[in-house]
């Protein structure tokens, strides 16, 4: 009964959290929904018995991707105010795009088959982390990849939008460092004592 309600609340503040991620005006209120959705979903893993993706998911998700969001978006400098100006022309395309998401996930659960877990005397010897690398890196290899990937061009893009140019912040310019010859900076004349150059 304690394992019931306790996931009913997990999963009824993830979903508030998830609805809020989205609805939130300003964006650091959506990054810090998005905390309290990932420990959400890491108390559903601990009540699964997964207790190290719930660790892992508190430990990279909350403590270096969420934390990571937070400094990006606190260090642009958007007006987010002319961003919601012409916002509403979209969001006609936006759920359009929505539902037909809907429909693929509905349908991907529909066609995919059941299967229930075998439970062997090989399988209940080994732990559960070693199950789940066991998975990972034979069955789930290409999506792993491609998370992977994702994560990394999420990176990347964070990175290009932080760096941008100001005109009024003086940058190292390497190149023409490793240019300049000593004849366009240096002038030696010959000075004679006692009198000054």
């Amino acid at each position: 009964m304690i394992q019931v309600a306790a996931f009913y609340l997990f999963a009824s503040v993830l979903t508030a959290c998830a609805l809020a991620v989205i609805c939130a005006r300003n964006p650091v209120h959506s990054v810090l929904f998005l905390i309290a959705c990932f420990f959400s979903a890491a108390g559903l893993f601990v009540l699964l018995g997964a207790e190290f993706i719930a660790l892992i998911l508190v430990i990279v998700y909350v403590g270096a991707v969420a934390v990571l969001f937070l400094f990006v978006v606190m260090m642009l400098d958007i007006s987010f105010q002319d961003l919601r100006r012409g916002a509403m022309q979209y969001v006609p395309l936006g759920l359009g795009i929505g539902l037909v998401l809907l429909v693929e996930l509905f349908t991907l659960y529909r066609a995919w088959p059941e299967r229930t877990p075998v439970i062997t005397a090989e399988s209940t010897a080994i732990e559960n982390t070693e199950a789940l690398g066991r998975i990972i890196y034979t069955d789930y290899l290409f999506a792993f990849q491609v998370s992977g990937l994702i994560l990394f061009v999420a990176m990347i893009g964070a990175i290009v939008l932080t760096h941008r140019c100001r005109p009024d912040v003086r940058r190292q310019k390497v190149a023409e460092q490793n240019r300049r010859k000593p004849s366009d900076v240096l002038e030696i004349k010959k000075v004679s004592s006692g009198s000054g150059a």
